[in-house]
């Protein structure tokens, strides 16, 4: 998490929208349910109970996945979950190269991140940027005791030395590809889609 027809953040790479006909699914709403139960358990195991845990999803799509993610680890630890948002618009590193986008809340939970285990969340992984600009986001509000990533699909093509903690599915692509992320509390259901880039000319991000 870097464009796409929707308005998430994150790094989906490219700005045009797939068309269904020329998409196929690579995960449905229960495979969704699915990796995020094991994610959660993952976090746990890790964390040793995951009690200075705090989730920051990276909006848009990154946000609601938090929130899923914070049920699941309420159902496991029987305690409440610190989930908030984090906006990385003024930390991007294509401001110059892109029209302004519209900002994104950061809402951070009450007890604040400084000594705690803040995991990012987010719905794509790709070249890493989306991902450096949270962690420039995540420096100017706190010092957290670790940071760690949890992302739903890891699409490869890295452009920095970032890799996800906890990766709902690893999902081998090309650059002719695109990966979008519908989830319902913003498209109306839960899918995750493969499709082919149209041929135009041009850098990815």
């Amino acid at each position: 998490m870097d464009k796409q027809q929707n308005t998430r953040q994150g790094e989906q790479g490219d700005p045009r929208p797939v068309a269904q006909s020329e998409a196929r699914p690579v995960l449905e709403g229960p495979d969704i349910a699915r990796v995020l139960t094991r994610i959660a358990h993952e976090i746990v195991e890790r964390a040793k109970g995951a009690d200075d845990v705090v989730l920051l999803g990276i909006p848009t799509r990154g946000v609601f996945l938090a929130r899923r993610l914070a049920d699941k680890l309420e159902q496991i630890t029987e305690r409440k979950m610190p989930v908030g948002s984090l906006d990385i618009t003024m930390y991007r590193d294509d401001l110059r190269m892109h029209p302004p986008r519209a900002l994104a809340r950061t809402e951070i939970p009450g007890d604040g991140i400084d000594g705690r285990l803040v995991v990012l969340v987010d719905d794509v992984l790709f070249s890493g940027r989306t991902i450096r600009a949270a962690l420039d986001a995540l420096n100017d509000i706190g010092r957290p005791r670790a940071v760690q990533l949890a992302v739903l699909v890891d699409r490869g093509h890295r452009e920095l030395p970032i890799r996800a903690d906890y990766v709902g599915k690893n999902l081998p692509t090309s650059l002719r590809e695109t990966v979008k992320v519908q989830l319902a509390e913003e498209d109306g259901r839960d899918t995750v889609l493969l499709g082919a880039k149209p041929d135009t000319p041009g850098a990815h991000p």
